[in-house]
This record gives structure tokens, sequence and C-alpha cells, in this order.
């Protein structure tokens, strides 16, 4: 048997997911991380992106986190994300609906616009699209 991490990702709204893991792959500030057993602690910030967790050689889940934070110990990874879901819950079609309002927002010229919360709402949607079919290519949802 290969050897195990434990995996703990919280949202603020509930517990996500908490099992063994052989890896976890997230998407740290600073770029990709992997986190195998025994790993070296660490703590930083997440972007968003998507979070695997490698149960075993045959099975992996896939996780849509916008940001948070990563803390890692030797025998266990906590994701403490701002909104997080499994990819096989992510609404394709709201995420195609913010993104299109985003994108509509950002063609908007006039002064009222907050070009910042657009672009964010832009690149977040666009992420759930992304684990979405990553997580659909892997063999997941159809």
């Amino acid at each position: 048997m290969a050897t195990t991490v434990h995996v703990d990702i919280v949202s603020a709204e509930k517990d996500i997911f908490s099992g063994l893991a052989e890896m976890v792959t997230a998407p740290a500030e600073l770029g990709g991380l992997g986190i195998a057993p025994r790993h070296a602690p660490l703590i930083s910030k997440l972007v968003a992106g998507e979070v695997c967790v490698k149960l075993s050689d045959t099975e992996t889940q896939a996780f849509f986190v916008s940001g948070g934070i990563l803390e890692v110990q030797p025998n266990l990874v906590t994701i403490l994300a701002d909104t997080a879901m499994r990819a096989k819950d992510i609404d394709e079609a709201a995420a195609l609906e913010a993104k299109a309002k985003a994108e509509e927002l950002l063609k908007d010229k006039s002064n009222t616009l907050d070009y910042t919360a657009a672009q964010a709402q832009l690149s977040e949607a666009m992420l759930q699209l992304s684990t979405l079919s990553k997580f659909r290519k892997r063999g997941g949802l159809k």
C-alpha cells in the first residue's frame, strides 16, 4: 500500500473533503504545488483553480477553489478555501452565464464599472469551466 497523507478541504460554508491521499496538487500563489506524504511544512496562499486529490493509482478527485490558504504538515494537508466545490458539482450553465455577464461588463466603457470586480468574476468563471473540462477529460461526467 502506498504512503498517504490526510487531506481536509474546507470552505466557509461546509467541509468538502476529508480523507487519505497519495498526492495533492494545488494552485498556490507562486505556482502549482505538488504535495506528497511527509512533505516539508509550509503555509501558502491559494489562487483560484483546480485542486486534485489522488486517492490511488486509479482514482483522483478534483475540486475548484476560489482562493484561500494551504497548510501542509508531514501527515496533514489542510485547504481553507474561500469557496470550494467538487468538480462534478460545478454548474456549467451558471459558470457560462457568469462568464458572459463579466465579458459584457468589461465591454461597458462607462465610468461606473468596477473593472477589477468584473475581471475577477470572469477569471473565476473561466477557471470553473477549465476545472470541469479537465474533470470530464479524465473520465468524469460526460
